[in-house]
């Protein structure tokens, strides 16, 4: 790898261990690639020969079987990055008759993935939101997860006498259709140490400490190699909740909760919502639960800006996370300030480290007056 640069490779049944120098050396290229709303996916290729150590005993035995889990951490000036952790899904290998050109191509996802291989039946008496998430991650304990649960805006704890919570899918199903009742996400993030994974079920994190700025049309100082915006004007949408009252059976309206009780801004200037709908399927739901469910549409449809880019992680100096705040200098006093990294895509080969991201954000302007480098 570059100076600067090194890549370790971790594999393994359940503990996964450094790999044997003849297969780290035949590793050709790594991709990974992390977004908000779904799973985290990588992806290895390796270099193969007849004779080739991968050919003649790892693969026979099953080393690259799916199950295996396997770990990237990459350390970039000193600093390790727990990239992935996941479960290989997939094998592909391409025989070639050109010395060198034949590839194993190893495709996996992360530690979600066995969450959502077996159907479960459960009940959860009298057990809030983050209680029932505690518990089933509590089942995946040995690979290291740790789950950090937040309670709900509105709490809503179920009366065992009148209702019980019922698990019938598998359990990243129920994760995930728990979170979208109360407008959270549910996702794993790898690390801080290897073989360590956080199971994160709560609100988008969009405060805290900000990554180094992506600078633009700065010459030499520029961090970004491209960066470019797009505002749609559609993407917001405005809910309006109306419920059943129980007892005299009148039609109750319910505004839906500022969104900012989710999303903060990080625009001085929120787009404008054109868009205005009633909330589906709420008449059977309780006030609580029809104010959790709107909170969680008009949470999911707050961004309008977008901005894709790329950048070469070497001149950065810093591994660009996803699910994480960035500042953007250079753009114009329009698009610069502070964005939602929401998803990222990091190509690896010797000596090189690229990433392709996307930053969201919910309109125009900065908050900030200056945008630290």
């Amino acid at each position: 790898m570059a100076s600067g640069l090194r890549l370790m490779l971790l594999m393994g049944p359940v503990l996964a261990v450094p790999v044997p120098a003849p297969l780290a050396d035949a590793l050709q290229s790594v991709r990974v690639t992390t977004a908000s709303g779904q799973a985290s996916g990588f992806q290895l290729a390796f270099a193969v020969s007849a004779r080739s150590v991968i050919q003649r005993a790892l693969l026979p035995a099953g080393f690259f079987d799916p199950g295996v889990r396997v770990v990237l951490v990459c350390v970039v000036a000193g600093t390790p990055t727990v990239l992935a952790d996941g479960i290989v899904t997939q094998q592909e290998l391409s025989p070639s008759a050109e010395p060198g050109a034949s590839v194993l191509t190893v495709t996996g996802e992360d530690l979600t993935v066995l969450m959502d291989v077996r159907h479960e039946r459960a009940c959860f008496p009298g057990l809030p939101h983050q209680a029932r998430v505690a518990a089933i991650c509590a089942k995946y304990a040995v690979y290291g997860i740790a789950p950090v649960a937040v309670p709900p805006v509105l709490t809503d704890v179920p009366n065992p006498l009148v209702h019980v919570p019922v698990q019938a899918s598998t359990d990243l199903e129920y994760l995930k259709a728990m979170a979208s009742e109360v407008g959270y996400v549910f996702f794993l993030e790898p690390g801080p140490l290897p073989g360590a994974s956080v199971a994160y079920w709560g609100p988008e994190v969009r405060t805290g400490p900000v990554q180094p700025a992506l600078t633009l049309g700065a010459g030499a100082a520029a961090t970004a190699e491209s960066l470019s915006f797009t505002y749609d004007g559609l993407s917001r949408t405005q809910y309006t909740v109306s419920v059943t009252e129980p007892v005299t059976k009148v039609g109750i309206g319910l505004p839906v909760p500022d969104v900012s009780l989710l999303h903060p801004p990080l625009a001085a200037r929120p787009a404008v919502t054109l868009k205005q709908e009633p909330l589906p399927d709420v008449g059977d739901r309780s006030p609580a639960e029809a104010l959790l469910l709107g909170l969680s549409r008009t949470s999911t449809a707050a961004d309008a800006v977008r901005g894709t880019g790329k950048l070469d992680v070497l001149r950065y100096g810093h591994v660009l996370r996803a699910r994480r705040l960035v500042g953007v200098r250079g753009a114009g006093p329009a698009y610069d300030g502070l964005y939602y990294v929401s998803s990222v895509t990091h190509d690896i080969r010797r000596g090189e480290y690229k990433q392709g991201f996307t930053l969201t954000r919910d309109g125009l302007g900065s908050l900030t007056p200056v945008v630290i480098p």
